[in-house]
């Protein structure tokens, strides 16, 4: 058997459209993790393949990358095979024993198996050949993590995207504007600047981000430098099973079809259209724009789940018309944000003729779709 053959054996061939519809009448009862571990990895493509041969036999779902550094999984797992799937993951020797993050709320998260080989497990934008992300800042547990965090003087930064810290957020952090996790990284570094003997502590999602965030600012001269284990998600599950303090306000969002986790009752963000209190985060409902944003009910309503009137009317149109105005208009991966939002009305209050100038920005570093544990 060729290899091309054998590679396209190895992948899904099935419509997207059809396997989106089976997730969602299935009823077979699912277990959504997420992990990730920093391992050298000298031949990715043959592990790759081996993950998919394993994993797509046991019906699992989701999106993993695999690096010569490491591999970042996210994956819906059947619940009646979900002991076999930790039993070939222990049968692997830098996965043994490893931490698996389950989602906070389950729900229909994947709808078809992705593993894919990258360049990095996390796009980061760093080339420095003496940095070594292993070596990585103190981990704290959800206990640990609120004490020191509420002391003065603390510095709490929510290493995700702007997109994410939106919709929720420990109390007292710095969320910075950014799009993407290399953008971050830069800037965080820079703000530190001067305050190399304070306390750091950073949060993610599950963990992957600040893992390599600790550990290059280790490198780059911070002795104090501290993690929460685990991320949100891990937080969440001590903080409901020991009955601690939560601190974390609004929704987890996560990059599976769930969109978010919710972690308190609080509404901390707005509808991108009308203003009024919304967390829920869609993409626009015209393919050609599929711009990320946040819709009240009453909105995704009077626009039929469209961003604005130019995109409403875009999908009144015949499918053959829609598919004539998509012709030569690439993969979008917009996303919007209200920080640089200026001087719009309401109707067109999101995606507009000049994009830059209406808070949207198109991102080909890294898509909102990305796993990020």
């Amino acid at each position: 058997m060729t290899c091309n053959r054998m590679n396209q054996q190895l992948r899904n061939l099935v419509d997207r459209r059809v396997l989106l519809e089976r997730m969602r009448q299935g009823e077979d009862d699912r277990t959504t993790v997420s992990f990730y571990q920093y391992a050298r990895i000298p031949n990715p493509a043959f592990f790759r393949d081996y993950l998919f041969i394993h994993w797509n036999e046991l019906g699992v779902l989701g999106r993993t990358y695999v690096a010569h550094e490491g591999i970042n999984a996210q994956i819906s797992v059947p619940s009646i095979a979900f002991q076999a799937f930790q039993e070939h993951l222990n049968s692997i020797s830098f996965l043994n024993g490893i931490r698996l993050n389950v989602a906070v709320d389950d729900g229909k998260s994947f709808f078809k198996l992705m593993v894919k080989v990258r360049a990095k497990i996390v796009a980061d934008g760093l080339n420095d050949a003496s940095f070594d992300v292993r070596d990585t800042g103190v981990h704290l547990d959800a206990e640990a993590f609120n004490s020191l965090t509420g002391n003065e003087g603390t510095i709490l930064i929510d290493m995700r995207n702007h997109y994410e810290s939106e919709v929720g957020h420990f109390k007292g952090a710095i969320t910075p504007d950014v799009d993407t996790f290399r953008e971050e990284i830069e800037l965080v570094e820079d703000m530190l600047q001067g305050k190399e003997e304070k306390d750091i502590v950073m949060y993610c999602t599950g963990g992957i981000r600040c893992e390599k965030a600790s550990a290059w600012l280790k490198h780059k001269g911070f002795p104090n430098v501290h993690q929460l284990e685990g991320g949100i998600i891990e937080y969440t599950r001590q903080v409901r099973e020991k009955g601690l303090d939560n601190r974390f306000i609004g929704k987890n969002f996560v990059f599976d079809e769930r969109r978010a986790e919710r972690i308190s009752e609080d509404v901390i963000a707005n509808c991108h259209q009308c203003g009024s209190p919304c967390d829920d985060h869609t993409n626009c409902l015209n393919v050609a724009c599929n711009l990320l944003f946040i819709q009240c009910a009453r909105c995704a309503d009077e626009y039929e789940g469209t961003c604005s009137s130019t995109c409403h009317n875009v999908v009144q149109l015949p499918e053959e018309e829609q598919k004539k105005l998509r012709r030569g208009v690439k993969d979008s991966s917009k996303i919007f944000n209200k920080a640089r939002l200026r001087d719009t009305s309401r109707g067109d209050s999101v995606n507009g003729e000049s994009p830059n100038e209406t808070g949207v920005r198109s991102s080909e570093k890294e898509s909102p779709g990305s796993p990020e544990a």
